[in-house]
């Protein structure tokens, strides 16, 4: 989609592992970090114009990080502001590419949320302001009744493979999970009926994120009296779980590198 060329699949995998075989000792054992891998492309051909460069630098950035949330703050529940003005992404754009233009187009809203007390935005689409389409930086996920919702895929949402994961675990928990188009409307009529119990986001770096309240400019809906839900949780423990190999890998995600 950006006219770069990339590394394939497998190739970029075997980097990936060489890396961390080179790079074993700033593994960090504690529970709740990791050592976070960031891929990166970048042109690097000596150039001025507006056309797709002919040189790249392909680099993969490692660092050990700590708990997304701090130490015993594990799930913290984060407030979120509905943005019905700016958006993250349109239909025929690049919103469905890990690029950084993505993340610029998200930062004044993010700021802005961030001055009024928020964490983060819940992004709408980009015609209507009517649809939901992830939050922040993340996917996003609503538990109605007994149905886990997500938004589908579409080239406006990033296809997270925490997302990927998640709905995989909570099939195998015998959840409902639907991947389909979700309107304010609809969660604000759940959450009238107080059927609307879990909202949550999904990404690589803090797994899951509950949401406690979502606000709009004339009102606020408290989710679980703020408190992250059992859903949230079961998935957010057994995939860290997996991922610190201290449960079974039944999908075969795991891939053994080396040890220390």
């Amino acid at each position: 989609r950006l006219c770069m060329p990339a590394p394939e699949p497998k190739q970029m995998e075997q980097l990936l592992h060489a890396l961390v075989a080179a790079d074993l000792v700033w593994v960090p054992s504690a529970e709740g970090t990791s050592l976070y891998l960031r891929p990166t492309l970048v042109a690097t051909e000596g150039f001025l114009g507006v056309r797709a460069a002919n040189r790249y630098l392909f680099y993969v950035i490692a660092s050990p990080v700590g708990a997304y949330y701090g130490p015993g703050n594990a799930l913290e529940p984060v407030k979120i502001k509905v943005e019905t003005k700016m958006t993250r992404a349109a239909p025929g754009g690049i919103g469905s590419v890990k690029a950084g233009a993505n993340y610029a187009a998200s930062l004044m809203s993010a700021a802005e949320a961030k001055k009024q007390g928020f964490a983060q935005v819940l992004w709408m689409d980009a015609i209507t302001h009517e649809l939901v389409e992830e939050v922040g930086t993340m996917n996003l996920f609503v538990l109605m009744g007994d149905e886990l919702v997500t938004p589908p895929l579409s080239d406006s949402i990033l296809a997270g493979v925490t997302r990927d994961s998640l709905l995989a675990l909570a099939r195998q928990r015998g959840l409902k999970t639907s991947e389909r188009q979700l309107s304010v409307k609809q969660m604000k009529a759940a959450h009238q009926a107080g059927t609307l119990t879990e909202v949550f986001g999904s990404g690589t770096a803090a797994v899951v994120s509950p949401v406690g309240e979502l606000a709009f400019d004339d009102e606020k809906w408290v989710i679980r009296d703020g408190a992250p839900g059992p859903v949230a949780r079961g998935l957010y423990e057994e995939l860290s779980a997996i991922q610190r190999g201290t449960r079974p890998d039944r999908f075969n995600w795991l891939k053994v590198v080396g040890s220390i």
